[in-house]
């Protein structure tokens, strides 16, 4: 009986061994091209944005064409930061605070707001994507109707389905109210800091209907039987949305059934809890990114409000004066410029905190006399 041995295999002599060495220079030629990417792709894709700009409510989550926008503005022009209300919820773009201050004063103003946004997510959207408004003036809108209520300050256990999840803390401090799982933390995580993944994500929320690739790919057509009409595609020939206007909307505008004044779709007054300040997520949040711009070399003002007092009743609208007032107290402290403007009329609000157009005109000039206001602008 003969017994077979059994050989090593042949090593083929085709295969490609790399050293060490060779393995790191590979890693750093493909780190150096991913960061690469989003740089040559500038070049490639056409960003010039109208009067007036302000990013499209449907890329309000594409970051990167946040802070693409705001490392375009000139130097002489004054970014106003914050959520919704800076942004225009009820209005077209050219019917927002930024655009009637610089009617009213002469001066360049840009919409450096975005829809959806609240104190948490506004600090990490400055913290992570606005590094280029270093050294320059900045007007802060502090919108406190984020406190109004212990749902909205985030204080509650119940899970919440957020706006901007990928801006607010995802390890510390804790949120009760945001559930996720490590992956999709870890991925939130590291989009923010790393600009290939912020890319990444604008290429989705621009050309891919905010899917990734594979899933846009067999995304079918919604008929039965269904077909899948980008399976065949070239990416070449993907229209995406228009990065620098905004399409005329049915939901905003002077024109918009939505722009009438709060009156028209609501009866009497509303109760609002508020919370304190010291127990406040979104007051601190507020803090820390003021601060955090204040040390930046930003000449910062803040403007707080105005909220709609006409539709509170009596019992929200001192507590509301009185948070309020132990802000102004705290901005003092830290010697930050701030203007509290003097109520609007009840009709040239649109909710409770959103004006009309007409609301953001008169906003403006009044902001444009106060002698603090003028003072910041150097005028």
């Amino acid at each position: 009986m003969t017994h077979e041995t059994s050989q090593p295999p042949a090593s083929d002599p085709t295969a490609v061994r790399l050293s060490a060495r060779q393995w790191l220079c590979t890693l750093g030629l493909s780190l150096g091209f991913a960061w690469l990417l989003p740089v040559a792709w500038t070049g490639f894709e056409s960003f010039k944005p109208v009067p007036h700009y302000r990013v499209p409510y449907e890329l309000s989550n594409d970051y990167w064409l946040y802070e693409r926008w705001l490392g375009q503005l000139p130097p002489d022009a004054i970014p106003v930061v914050g959520d919704s209300v800076v942004w225009g919820e009820y209005t077209a773009h050219d019917g927002t605070l930024s655009r009637f201050l610089g009617d009213a004063t002469g001066t360049p103003f840009a919409n450096a707001g975005i829809n959806g946004l609240y104190p948490l997510a506004l600090w990490g959207l400055i913290e992570h994507h606005g590094g280029v408004l270093h050294n320059r003036r900045v007007l802060l809108h502090c919108n406190l109707l984020w406190m109004s209520d212990p749902e909205v300050d985030m204080q509650l256990d119940k899970e919440q389905t957020l706006n901007h999840p990928g801006l607010i803390p995802q390890f510390m401090p804790t949120i009760s109210c945001y559930r996720a799982d490590i992956d999709l933390r870890l991925g939130r995580a590291l989009e923010r800091r790393l600009e290939p993944f912020s890319w990444v994500r604008h290429l989705q929320q621009a050309y891919f209907g905010q899917e990734s690739l594979p899933e846009w790919t067999l995304a079918d057509n919604g008929n039965h039987p269904p077909s899948y009409p980008n399976t065949y595609r070239l990416l070449p020939g993907v229209e995406g949305v228009n990065l620098s206007t905004e399409a005329v909307s049915p939901d905003r505008g002077l024109a918009s059934e939505r722009h009438e004044p709060w009156l028209a779709n609501q009866s009497g007054k509303v109760n609002m809890e508020w919370v304190t300040l010291e127990s406040s997520r979104q007051w601190r949040a507020f803090c820390r990114l003021a601060k955090r711009l204040k040390g930046r070399g930003n000449e910062l003002l803040v403007v707080v409000g105005p909220l709609n007092e006409h539709m509170m009743n009596d019992s929200t609208r001192e507590k509301h004066r009185s948070f309020r007032s132990t802000a102004v107290v705290w901005l003092e402290g830290e010697e930050i410029r701030f203007v509290v403007p003097e109520l609007l009329p009840s009709e040239e609000f649109a909710d409770a905190s959103h004006p009309l157009t007409e609301g953001y005109e008169r906003l403006a000039k009044r902001l444009a006399k106060e002698s603090v206001f003028r003072a910041w602008l150097g005028q």
